[in-house]
């Protein structure tokens, strides 16, 4: 489907040398019309939107960066925006509305050509918003369609059966930061900013955070076991993730 240009005023150009390896999935919490309101003239934006019945609407071209990610973190990078496309679908909440059959169809084409047209986002970069911001961020929710999108050739899926072995919380943790995942953390405010403070400490900092690893579970289960989101990391969850990280092609997953 060819996307309908509505031009948000929101964009800037990639830096030198970067290169977009990352492909970010939302929802937009937002009715259409609001989305675009906010998307085309507030503080934020995206490359794209996907309607209820299909529809896609392009605000940014792919070659500049969009404000969508905010702050962000997946494997060696903070701060997306710079490397990754972002789609929005409309969707109230995909924790609790499924996505349309029209909505489905659509990002699974846009997002196949997007791929195509960047090499660099390998099956493992293919995210949800709370991939890269766990807690602080829950889209595009436990009801997307993550398993037909890989079907489809886009990211990654796992359906392996649980393993008997349940390993310790650090090995838990190691797993997920080597597959994306940050690992925990504190993020806080500060001149009007989310800002990360493990390195820049809590000077000026308010309304500070702490990002546990079961919150970083509860991010990988919405993605890859969505009937299982409570933070715990069984032995399917870590079979799950182990499987993933042999797919990613590490050796060690």
């Amino acid at each position: 489907m060819t996307p309908v240009d509505l031009p948000s005023n929101n964009h800037a150009p990639r830096p030198p040398g970067a290169r977009v390896d990352t492909l970010v999935l939302h929802h937009t919490a937002q009715p259409l019309d609001i989305s675009l309101e906010l998307l085309r003239f507030g503080a934020v934006s995206a490359h794209y939107v996907v309607d209820t019945n299909g529809d896609i609407y392009r605000l940014v071209d792919e070659a500049r960066v969009a404000w969508h990610a905010g702050l962000s973190w997946w494997r060696t990078v903070r701060g997306l925006n710079t490397t990754s496309i972002g789609i929005e679908i409309v969707n109230l909440d995909g924790n609790r509305h499924p996505y349309s059959e029209a909505q489905r169809a659509a990002v699974t084409g846009l997002s196949r050509e997007i791929v195509a047209r960047h090499p660099a986002i390998a099956p493992r970069n293919v995210v949800g918003h709370a991939d890269i911001a766990p807690r602080r961020k829950d889209d595009p929710g436990s009801l997307f369609f993550w398993r037909d999108l890989a079907a489809a050739g886009v990211g990654l899926w796992s359906e392996v059966a649980a393993a008997s072995e349940l390993p310790d919380a650090q090995i838990v943790q190691d797993l997920l930061r080597r597959f994306g995942y940050p690992p925990p953390h504190r993020y806080g405010l500060r001149d009007g900013r989310f800002v990360y403070l493990d390195a820049a400490g809590e000077a000026g900092a308010t309304d500070i955070v702490t990002v546990s690893l079961a919150d970083i579970v509860i991010a990988f289960q919405r993605h890859y076991r969505p009937d299982r989101v409570d933070g715990v990391a069984d032995a399917q969850t870590v079979a799950r993730l182990r499987d993933l990280l042999r797919q990613a092609g590490d050796a060690d997953g």
